[in-house]
């Protein structure tokens, strides 16, 4: 599992844990069942809290993305395809809904957006 943290970034290093996780599940880096670092483990190799690791764990579990054995350790909890499609259209809504706060800010319209997005999706192929 490889997670980067950036002191820079404005999100906290809880969630930055914790989204990164989500996209390797969602990805399929991380299987179904595959044994996760121990708290402890994961903060001291990501120089971070306890703490912080710990609300990151707290976190994945409480969405459904982790599951914890006491006295064996925390797993990748098992995801069904509707529930893996659910929750990356999720991960994607919350941009979309600051990006369109943001559009409708700077008074970009719907169709300038679209057209914008549209020619963004196109280079990346």
């Amino acid at each position: 599992m490889k997670i980067l943290i950036s002191n820079s970034n404005k999100q906290p290093i809880y969630e930055q844990i914790s989204f990164q996780v989500k996209e390797q599940i969602l990805r399929g880096a991380l299987a179904k069942d595959e044994l996760m670092p121990s708290i402890r483990n994961l903060a001291k190799e990501l120089q971070v809290s306890v703490i912080t690791t710990k609300r990151a764990y707290e976190e994945l579990e409480r969405d459904g993305f982790i599951h914890t054995v006491p006295g064996k350790g925390t797993y990748v909890a098992g995801q069904s395809l509707s529930s893996i499609k659910e929750k990356k259209y999720k991960i994607i809504e919350e941009d979309l809904i600051k990006i369109v706060d943001d559009s409708k800010m700077l008074n970009i319209s719907i169709d300038e957006l679209i057209d914008r997005i549209t020619v963004i999706y196109e280079q990346e192929e």
